[in-house]
């Protein structure tokens, strides 16, 4: 059963009503990875959406004020990953600013085309960034799917209500 919207409540559009309506919307959880002029950079994503099966596309949002919006607005190339359940910590630490995300215990190598690969994630893909699209205070990246591996273990990572969490039975 579904509650029937109260148009008398209803708030005009702002910054804080869309971040209340989407701590409402639990979401997967991805780390992004790009290789920078001094070293790795990479952030935690909301945003990750599925775009094209043909030709495999992917896109996510990152704020041009985010300290990864640099390298990300020149790399050629990305890595994305799905985050597992056991991986708040490391969710957490990509997400906090001014952390050194590539430092102990995060465990990563790299990958093709230069792309800091985290391990033990669920998933991951390297993509080739084919546009940024300007949205407000945003860029929304679209990459197309190089390669990548499916295969890892667990159950994913959510978001909700400003808190990491895991899938309850």
């Amino acid at each position: 059963m579904t509650a029937s919207p109260d148009l008398r409540a209803s708030r005009l559009a702002s910054p804080d009503l869309l971040r209340s309506v989407f701590r409402r919307h639990a979401a997967g959880v991805a780390v992004i990875t790009a290789r920078g002029d001094d070293g790795p950079v990479g952030f935690t994503a909301t945003s990750l959406v599925s775009v094209s099966a043909e030709p495999p596309m992917i896109s996510f949002g990152i704020g041009t004020g985010a300290s990864s919006w640099p390298a990300i607005s020149r790399t050629d190339h990305v890595g994305v990953h799905v985050l597992g359940e056991h991986q708040q910590e490391l969710a957490a630490t990509f997400a906090r600013s001014g952390a050194d995300r590539f430092g102990e215990p995060t465990a990563w190598r790299e990958g093709p085309e230069g792309v800091p690969v985290l391990d033990d994630v669920l998933a991951w893909l390297v993509c080739r960034v084919v546009t940024r699209v300007p949205a407000g205070d945003h860029r929304v990246v679209l990459a197309e799917v190089v390669l990548g591996d499916p295969a890892g273990a667990g159950r994913p990572l959510l978001y909700h209500q400003g808190r990491f969490n895991g899938l309850r039975e």
